[in-house]
């Protein structure tokens, strides 16, 4: 008897695992998706709190209960936190994966304010837990479009690179430019700031804290707003030719795979008909 319930209750051990794994990260059955659905929920329900509980008139009002259900929350997500690595059948491989290290960042901030009370703030990486709607909602082919941005990204990076750094000269000089026209009587009171106001101008943002007086530094600054606005479409116009690049070497290969599948299937006919003429040779050699 005893050794029948030594057996047993590894099994129901085993089982229940089985059954919190299926839940927890088994988003194609139904009892998971209805607890990542309840979980997305929870999480902005929690960062809509935290981002009340930075007004002062509500935090002075609703403090103590947005508080209270900061705390719910954090002790909801450990909770799940802890399952998920106890259900894992890889937990070094969940803990140090993009999800992993997010689900655990996003219940720290609430342990640390305890030591230090601004850091709450932090608490709104949860929305980066959010991810989980693609996966949840069967929204893949957009993951998909962020991985192709990213391939392409990935292969304009030397040619982002030499633009950064094109501009950052061109901003050195034109910097160092109005610096000798404008001089410090003007605002311009040192290379620094001169760089800060090209950057500032080249950028078409324009804070106006520091403006050009002569009219040469004017013509410059004119000069300066026409380059901004060139200078903005190209990086875009890079990454642009990389994905079409990506999307058309996409299409060969599919167009190369579609042309060796039939290529197969005529191999394929052309071996069934020799086996045929083959088959009737010899029949026509048994009448002989």
């Amino acid at each position: 008897m005893l050794l029948k319930k030594n057996i047993i209750l590894p099994e129901i051990k085993i089982m229940n695992k089985q059954k919190l794994r299926e839940i927890i990260f088994g988003y194609r059955t139904k009892a998971g998706k209805r607890f990542d659905v309840i979980l997305l929920l929870a999480i902005i329900i929690s960062v809509i709190a935290v981002m009340l509980d930075s007004d002062k008139e509500i935090h002075e009002q609703y403090g103590r209960l947005l508080l209270i259900a900061e705390w719910f929350f954090t002790l909801l997500f450990t909770i799940e936190y802890i399952l998920r690595i106890y259900c894992s059948t890889d937990k070094r491989k969940y803990t140090l994966s993009f999800m992993g290290i997010i689900d655990l960042l996003s219940i720290i901030p609430t342990y640390l304010i305890i030591f230090y009370a601004p850091i709450v703030a932090l608490i709104d990486i949860r929305v980066l837990r959010l991810i989980r709607i693609f996966r949840i909602f069967k929204l893949s082919p957009y993951l998909r479009s962020g991985h192709t941005m990213q391939i392409a990204l990935r292969s304009s990076r030397p040619k982002i690179i030499v633009f950064i750094l094109s501009v950052s000269l061109v901003v050195i000089i034109l910097g160092t430019l109005m610096y000798i026209v404008e001089g410090q009587q003007n605002g311009f009171d040192n290379i620094p700031k001169s760089i800060y106001w090209a950057v500032v101008t080249l950028t078409t943002v324009g804070y106006g804290d520091v403006v050009p007086i002569t009219t040469l530094g004017k013509t410059v600054a004119v000069f300066i707003m026409l380059l901004g606005y060139a200078i903005i479409a190209v990086p875009t116009g890079i990454v642009s030719s990389e994905m079409s690049k990506n999307r058309n070497d996409k299409e060969q290969l599919e167009n190369q795979e579609e042309i060796l599948e039939k290529e197969e299937e005529i191999i394929a006919k052309d071996n069934e008909i020799l086996k045929k003429l083959e088959a009737l040779e010899r029949k026509i050699d048994q009448l002989k």
